[in-house]
């Protein structure tokens, strides 16, 4: 078990037996925030002991002494207002060492009670070309739901298509006076965005030709044979686009059920919402109001048109209400852009007083914008919107000269594929480095840099670890190239082998941090700090040329280092490569 897991339950069932009423999930135990004070800490005794009008400072150091911790700790100790301080001994350093490298664990375990979860992210449109502002919500989503399985979460990940709407009128009438088929079959997108414009301008133009656009759709609603024939064709074609991208970024989904697989479900929601009193009528619309709610109370939600149509609130509700009857899950995360936030708090408003028997958590799992290096929302340089494929080209066209002048000598396709897997995994690491709420600032100097908090310096430093291995496989004897423990055990001799093991400890902690909050920068910066504290490692303490046997112990922190750095990357959906 790892430090952190067995000392927790030893800790709470020490303030039990002392408070036998306390609430004791709030005891947890977490890394010191400065280590010179110790490797662990506490801080829920604080608010215990204030409660009953205890002394903290008493209280922790009466925990304390009824704490029974063999073995696990070198020193306990009370501090400032209440904390409770544990520094690890050595030997329970040298001991999960040992137990990581027999595949025990890799410093994290499945979580104590496993849930369903479903994410709902990137969620692009029909017949229109993935863009930059996609790449926040894939990437996020992605790196959720790659966490939660890996803690052991039934994850479901559906992509909530937008494939129904209004302007499907527009774009039957377009595909059936302007089309081009030729322009369809080279770029299938760029042709279904072309005629969309030219329709939509002569709408905004001509009234006749908006009425007509009306009258497509209605047809399509009322499943008329040619037109869904052409909206299925537009699926079809834009689904390759979609999957060309996903293949490219290595995010795969188990759902991508889109808008129009619920509508056979909307009526029913509005009339549920009306019968239980939820919904009235306002202006020939129908309205959810929110009296009772001071944030949402100036914003009632519409939840169908005075025309009689749904919208976005009324599929939302609809698929809401799929999703619990087909997966039952415990919590839905919605990962989009903060702009959505009013929604989403509509949303969970409306399905606690329509469902509030149902114990689901909702989440909005909200982010901000990406600006150009002019502080400004990032575009071409036409002032256009920048589409995903060609970010995706740039990212590998500008790795693979990086990779050409640091390594000439290397095979063109060795080169590619290094340039995919540096230029793709730069992407991917600088929209996951910030904090998600905040906007960052598109940099492709920083962002591919080769030192710093990039993902070329991780995988360099990944692929550094395993040059080690690769030298020992070329000079080693094979009967002495396994990584069995010495006769005497491991050893931990100094203190950069020592602080380099600790850190490897915190692994699980960030994962279950990554997951309870939704951000996977703690990742990042844990993977950034576990390379620095290798690289102080590697300088002071010899690998291939230290005395047994700590030569093993050394070997073993590498092989781990690596391990942990590979599983990290790969939770932020970045691949690694052994030569770089």
């Amino acid at each position: 078990m790892l430090p952190y897991r067995a000392i927790e339950p030893l800790l709470q069932q020490a303030v039990s037996a002392c408070l036998p009423d306390a609430e004791t999930s709030g005891v947890l135990v977490r890394p010191c925030a400065d280590l010179r004070f110790g490797d662990y800490q506490t801080a829920g005794l604080i608010s215990l002991a204030k409660e009953r009008r205890l002394n903290p400072r008493e209280f922790a150091a009466k925990i304390a002494g009824s704490l029974n911790l063999p073995g696990w700790v070198d020193k306990l100790e009370v501090a400032g207002p209440g904390f409770l301080n544990f520094r690890l001994s050595k030997s329970v350093l040298e001991d999960t060492l040992a137990a990581a490298v027999r595949g025990e664990h890799l410093f994290f375990e499945p979580a104590r009670e496993p849930r369903t979860v479903v994410i709902d992210f990137s969620s692009p449109n029909v017949a229109k070309p993935m863009h930059v502002g996609h790449i926040r919500s894939t990437i996020l989503g992605d790196s959720l739901a790659r966490t939660a399985r890996l803690l052991g979460h039934r994850v479901i990940t559906d992509n909530h298509i937008g494939d129904w709407g209004t302007q499907f009128g527009k774009l039957l009438l377009g595909w059936k006076e302007e089309l081009d088929r030729l322009a369809l079959r080279k770029d299938p997108i760029a042709e279904m965005e072309r005629i969309y414009r030219k329709v939509n301008a002569a709408c905004d133009a001509d009234s006749t030709v908006l009425n007509r656009a009306r009258q497509e759709l209605v047809e399509l609603q009322a499943g008329g044979p040619e037109n869904l024939a052409i909206w299925r064709e537009m699926l079809a074609l834009s689904q390759s686009q979609f999957d060309a991208i996903y293949r490219r970024l290595g995010v795969v989904f188990d759902f991508a059920l889109g808008e129009s697989f619920y509508n056979p479900r909307l009526k029913s929601v509005v009339q549920e919402l009306c019968s239980s009193g939820l919904a009235r009528e306002s202006e020939g619309a129908i309205a959810v109001f929110f009296e009772d709610i001071p944030e949402l109370k100036a914003h009632p939600a519409l939840i169908q048109k005075s025309d009689g149509a749904a919208n976005y609130t009324t599929t939302d509700l609809a698929t809401l209400q799929y999703r619990i009857q087909t997966w039952n899950p415990s919590e839905i995360i919605y990962v989009t852009d903060g702009r959505q936030q009013l929604h989403f708090k509509q949303l969970f408003a409306i399905f606690r007083k329509w469902h509030p028997e149902t114990p689901l958590r909702l989440t909005h799992v909200w982010f901000g914008s990406i600006l150009g290096e002019d502080g400004k929302p990032f575009k071409t340089r036409e002032g256009g919107t920048i589409k995903l494929a060609d970010l995706l080209d740039e990212a590998e066209e500008r790795a693979f000269r990086v990779v050409t002048e640091k390594n000439p000598g290397l095979d063109e396709n060795q080169r590619r594929e290094i340039a995919r897997i540096v230029g793709i995994g730069a992407i991917k690491y600088a929209d996951l480095l910030p904090n998600r709420q905040s906007d960052y600032v598109f940099s492709w100097e920083k962002m591919l840099a080769l030192n710093g908090n990039t993902a070329p310096y991780l995988l360099y430093a990944y692929a550094r670890i395993r040059s080690i291995f690769r030298k020992r496989s070329e000079s080693a004897d094979p009967d002495e190239r396994s990584l069995a423990p010495p006769p005497s055990g491991y050893t931990l001799s100094t203190e950069e082998e020592i602080a380099l093991v600790k850190h490897l400890l915190n692994f699980g902690l960030v994962l279950e941090s990554v997951i309870e909050e939704y951000r996977p920068n703690y990742l990042c910066n844990f993977l950034y700090d576990l390379a620095g504290h290798f690289t102080r490692f590697y300088e002071k303490c010899p690998v291939l040329k230290a005395d047994e046997p700590q030569r093993q112990t050394r070997l073993a922190i590498c092989d781990l280092t690596s391990r942990v750095l590979k599983q990290g990357l790969d939770l932020l959906g970045i691949e690694t490569i052994e030569h770089m």
